[in-house]
């Protein structure tokens, strides 16, 4: 499907906003290297959004995406939060963890009129939303800096939705992604499908771009969806190994390892569906137990156990967030890996 005007970006790339592994550097590279670096916002307060901004401007005059969630923040429920973490207590004493620490409140804010300000002032190119959009008025404000509106979507009723809501371009999230699942129309894991089913479905149901995103992590893997008629490709998983991005070290290493074969889909670490590295909790709680709040509430009590099992040199309670075709990152720069997954660009469209 072409779009109405060139891509944003030289090369038809767009590196995910990653939230946890990632800053303003990565998107950078990216940048330089003629994609589209994506800067994740959903966890930074809004001093902290501009100020990453104010350093992504100073390092590159490329074309930017800024990326921020959507979600509906949940009620308190400390009932709730308090089974968590008596279900967490045991794991909480072997590491010596402090359950004191537990903070209260959501962790991660949805795009508010704080957010909507900072992109007055910064004016990035391409705006993106996970778990749908904000509300009209918030919408409408993004709109008129002269922004491009991306959103993901899980589904083809999805895709519609947003197109029917004016945005420029529909990025099809298959259920390979790595990280958390953008769906917002329904919970109902048994409607997410692969990203090769998913996008031909939607190219074909809409007729803004399609962006692919979801295990793909090669040239062979750009090469394949742009053949399936996406305008552009989001890739996130391959570069975590990058040395531009901010993944821990014992992150690094399981992506380093076989490991990063097996990978699933839980809510144990922020209450929502997200594809991680299967380790630990996951295998003992289960990667849905019943016990964990709302996203993203069920994170404070993992925060204090992930830090004091990490300073013990373990991954055993840490969201190993990853792709299914993690095996395939490479420890190199992002310009190197982008230049590399840019030869799956040539004659595909």
């Amino acid at each position: 499907m072409p779009m109405t005007k060139p891509f944003i970006s030289r090369l038809p790339l767009i590196q995910a906003p990653m939230a946890g592994v990632q800053d303003w550097r990565l998107a950078a590279a990216v940048c330089e290297a003629g994609a589209l670096g994506s800067l994740p916002a959903g966890m930074l307060a809004p001093a902290q959004l501009a100020e990453q901004l104010d350093q992504l401007q100073q390092a590159t005059a490329r074309p930017y995406n800024v990326n921020f969630f959507c979600h509906t923040t949940p009620a308190a429920a400390p009932h709730r939060e308090r089974e968590w973490a008596e279900l967490l207590a045991p794991y909480y004493r072997e590491v010596g963890a402090d359950p004191a620490a537990i903070p209260t409140g959501p962790s991660r804010k949805p795009f508010d009129e704080d957010c909507a300000s900072v992109i007055e002032q910064f004016r990035p190119a391409v705006v993106s939303f996970h778990y749908g959009l904000p509300a009209t008025a918030l919408l409408d404000r993004v709109r008129a800096t002269g922004a491009r509106i991306l959103s993901s979507a899980t589904t083809v009723d999805e895709a519609r939705w947003l197109q029917q809501q004016g945005i420029d371009a529909v990025i099809a999230q298959g259920l390979e992604a790595g990280g958390h699942r953008g769906h917002f129309l329904s919970d109902d894991l048994t409607l997410q499908q692969g990203t090769l089913s998913l996008l031909p479905q939607i190219v074909e149901a809409v007729t803004v771009p399609v962006i692919a995103a979801g295990g793909i992590a090669t040239p062979a893997g750009v090469h394949a969806a742009l053949t399936l008629g996406a305008t552009a490709v989001q890739i996130g998983t391959a570069y975590l190994l990058a040395p531009e991005a901010t993944t821990r070290a014992l992150h690094r290493e399981w992506l380093a390892s076989p490991r990063a074969r097996h990978t699933a889909l839980t809510t144990v670490f922020s209450g929502r569906p997200a594809r991680g590295m299967v380790n630990r909790l996951m295998e003992e709680l289960g990667c849905f137990p019943v016990q964990a709040p709302e996203f993203p509430l069920a994170g404070n009590a993992n925060g204090p156990l992930r830090a004091a099992a990490e300073a013990m040199g373990s991954a055993d309670f840490s969201p190993l967030w990853a792709g299914q075709f993690a095996t395939a990152c490479r420890n190199a720069p992002a310009a190197d890996i982008t230049h590399w997954l840019a030869e799956g660009c040539s004659g595909s469209n």
